[in-house]
């Protein structure tokens, strides 16, 4: 009796919650209903003028995670939610979809894609998981295991997703020694085409010099993959910290009664390893 008692309380806390959730989601589409109806900016939006703001709503949100900023996370997650229902709202206007369609269509796929939790596959680990993510894309009538990898996302993100998607299929190093190595490799190529290139006035030592550049590049994001490190928050960081030296650099040099102009290379090398130093 008591063991019943205990899960009626929990299913109608689980009612309750969902009950809420679905309130909080049905209000934010009356009000996206009312904005498109009553306001001259909201009904002049079309999906071409809010892409732009998407991508910059996604970056605003990135940088919050980056920060662990969970107040701005909360809030960035609003607008993109907002953003979601604003398309979905164009799209049902234009007679392509509806926002029913669109969750119900992320609900079939994220079911399809779980075999192993709606189903009887069997998984050892999440690289199963990924694993089998794939195969069933290309079932789904994808032609290649890098379908699925934005043309437009930056390029050191998509270079590491492309790596991700190759593993998939097994065509990854065994080892970091050996990605390091291939690192190693790459480096002394762009060496020869830098050599090649200085002074020279022909364009496909230019070209050369780039292509190797980016080879450089690539295999440094493989060898943070199996660092277990994101390249991208790791480049980052280090964004992040020549900001706050350079910013520090500028504002001891006005203290000194200085500009970083007038000052020589040494000075200003100086005084930026003193502030890597206070640093430590």
């Amino acid at each position: 009796m008591v063991i019943v008692l205990i899960f009626n309380k929990i299913e109608r806390r689980q009612t309750c919650n969902m009950n809420e959730t679905n309130h909080a989601f049905q209000r934010l589409a009356g009000i996206m209903d009312d904005l498109r109806e009553k306001c001259p900016w909201d009904r002049k939006q079309t999906i071409d003028t809010l892409r732009s703001m998407t991508i910059e709503e996604t970056y605003e949100l990135a940088e919050a995670i980056s920060e662990k900023d969970w107040k701005g996370i909360k809030e960035e997650l609003g607008d993109l939610l907002l953003h979601i229902v604003f398309y979905a709202k164009i799209g049902k206007e234009q007679g392509q979809f509806t926002l029913e369609e669109v969750i119900n269509g992320i609900c079939e796929k994220l079911i399809s894609r779980h075999p192993h939790i709606y189903s009887d596959v069997k998984v050892k680990d999440e690289e199963d998981v990924k694993k089998n993510w794939e195969k069933l894309k290309l079932k789904e009538g994808k032609t290649s295991v890098l379908s699925g990898v934005p043309n437009g996302l930056p390029s050191m993100v998509k270079a590491m997703r492309l790596q991700e998607k190759a593993k998939q299929v097994g065509f990854e190093w065994d080892n970091r020694e050996q990605v390091w190595d291939k690192v190693d490799e790459e480096i002394g190529e762009l060496k020869e085409a830098v050599a090649i290139w200085d002074g020279s006035d022909i364009d496909e030592n230019k070209v050369k010099v780039e292509e190797e550049l980016g080879d450089v590049l690539f295999s440094l994001v493989n060898y943070a993959r199996f660092l277990h490190t994101d390249p991208e928050q790791a480049l980052e960081r280090t964004n992040k910290k020549f900001i706050s030296r350079f910013r520090e650099m500028e504002a001891i040099a006005m203290q000194q009664g200085k500009s970083l102009h007038d000052m020589s290379l040494s000075e200003m090398d100086e005084m930026w390893n003193s502030i890597k130093r206070q640093k430590l």
